[in-house]
């Protein structure tokens, strides 16, 4: 079983009207129905007890990543926009060590500006954008990869926000999806690393006043990204001097 952690800042849910009517429970918790509410017809095989899934928030203490929930956590999935310079530095570091240790995180949309993310990266993690509802078509360029399992030749949705190149982060290791946008616009949208001794997928949808979280397209993709970035054994790992 993957133990899941889904965190999200929950501010625009409970400030904007837009937000709370795609969102009135919180998007982490729309994204924790999209890997629950599943029996395996999607050919995975999957069925409900696949995950153990927690959520956290922003404005709990230490927000709810504590050393014992990430301890507990196989992959992390961050959202967040507003709010990224509330989370503490001592939180970010918490998740970045877990990462290196092997932890696998799913950053999505705007949380390319997250610390933890920005931390891992060593860059700024820019980007154009424009929020004008326009459609996105999100090309699978790497079929052959585990994210990629089960989908079409493309993923199209019908109003979204732009973002745009030049994204300023390293060259992924892989990359899965590149968009396109009606305006003409290109952006890398599906990027996987390694970190340390953990996966790290970043994956562009999914804005706060967009149902883009309720696409089962998109829910698969996601569960497909923690199966991805689950934690492996591998080798053991030694470091230092050697006799």
């Amino acid at each position: 079983m993957t133990r899941v952690t889904i965190w999200n800042e929950f501010r625009h849910e409970r400030e904007d009207e837009d937000a709370a009517a795609v969102y009135p429970d919180g998007i982490h918790e729309t994204i924790a129905d999209g890997l629950r509410n599943h029996d395996g017809g999607d050919g995975t095989g999957r069925d409900d007890a696949t995950y153990e899934i927690r959520t956290a928030t922003l404005d709990e203490p230490q927000h709810g990543l504590t050393d014992a929930v990430l301890e507990e956590t196989d992959v992390l999935l961050w959202w967040g926009h507003e709010a990224h310079d509330e989370v503490s530095d001592a939180v970010a570091e918490r998740v970045q060590e877990r990462v290196l240790e092997g932890m696998g995180l799913v950053v999505l949309h705007s949380g390319h500006y997250s610390k933890p993310f920005k931390r891992l990266m060593g860059t700024t993690c820019s980007l154009q954008y424009r929020e004008d509802g326009a459609t996105e078509r999100l090309w699978v360029v790497d079929p052959g990869h585990p994210i990629a399992d089960g989908l079409e030749e493309y993923l199209e949705l019908p109003r979204t926000e732009m973002y745009g190149e030049p994204f300023d982060v390293p060259e992924p290791d892989r990359l899965v999806f590149n968009s396109w946008f009606e305006g003409g616009e290109v952006f890398r949208s599906g990027c996987c690393y390694r970190r340390g001794n953990g996966r790290i997928f970043y994956f562009r949808p999914g804005h706060e006043t967009y149902p883009i979280y309720e696409n089962e397209t998109v829910q698969r993709v996601l569960r497909n990204a923690v199966d991805w970035a689950s934690p492996t054994e591998g080798a053991p790992r030694t470091f230092g001097e050697r006799e």
